[in-house]
């Protein structure tokens, strides 16, 4: 007889890898098909190989040494690429700082989105929305890092984008927690509250890998366990009925 499938493993990281189109050079290509009349480099192949090595250098260095403090030049030792180069893809760090901010998070919301929207029971809704979003940092991690560390640095324009993509992650989590209460499977007093503690420990995993790291904590372990914490919290306790 087989053994029914766990919940909780419904999909594991390197699933997630090969079945979601998730990568710098994805978002490089979205990057060159919405501003190809901007662009100079008109074949698709270079300039999508040359802007995720300009995205890539500059969230390495921006990582390492802060955007504002990077210089362009910087960037085209770095990168291998030339000053002229570099002006064919954007004419400031300004608007190499909106395409990376854009693309990175318009691409998270959609495979977010994609993963929770065909899953019908709302606790595996749930359950979805929380291992899609880990699994999202993990294979975007030095854009999660560089997103939340940039925040504080950007102009108040920027800062206002980055924050409504904040909130529009922890919105997800409300939906699903809202659907829940209504159709009596979550019994959780306050929604938006719990869906900003799910997005902190979201944060936790890619704000500090070094200490899971230490202690060999794969992602799909800490999802598991992220997962049964909030299940704790959200799910009825049969108890309150006795």
């Amino acid at each position: 007889m087989q053994t029914a499938p766990d919940p909780m493993h419904s999909f594991r990281f390197d699933e997630f890898r090969q079945m979601a189109l998730v990568s710098m050079e994805e978002i490089c290509r979205e990057t060159f098909r919405e501003n190809q009349a901007s662009i100079k480099t008109k074949k698709e192949t270079v300039a999508v190989r040359n802007l995720t090595n300009i995205f890539n250098t500059t969230l390495q260095l921006s990582n390492e040494k802060g955007f504002h403090t990077m210089s362009l030049r910087d960037l085209s030792q770095a990168s291998g690429l030339s000053m002229g180069a570099l002006y064919s893809y954007f004419t400031s760090k300004e608007e190499l700082l909106e395409m990376i901010q854009n693309q990175g998070r318009r691409l998270t919301q959609r495979v977010l989105r994609q993963q929770i929207e065909p899953v019908e029971a709302v606790d595996k809704k749930l359950q979805t929305a929380i291992r899609t979003h880990l699994y999202l940092t993990e294979v975007m991690h030095p854009w999660f890092y560089f997103s939340f560390m940039e925040t504080k640095n950007l102009d108040k324009t920027q800062q206002k984008k980055s924050i409504e993509g904040e909130l529009a992650s922890e919105q997800i989590y409300s939906e699903i927690l809202q659907e829940g209460l209504e159709k009596a499977v979550f019994s959780v007093e306050k929604p938006v509250l719990t869906a900003t503690v799910i997005k902190a420990m979201m944060q936790d995993w890619y704000l500090k890998r070094w200490k899971y790291s230490r202690r060999s904590i794969s992602v799909d372990e800490y999802a598991d366990f992220v997962i049964s914490v909030v299940e704790s919290i959200v799910m009825p306790n049969p108890r309150r009925s006795c």
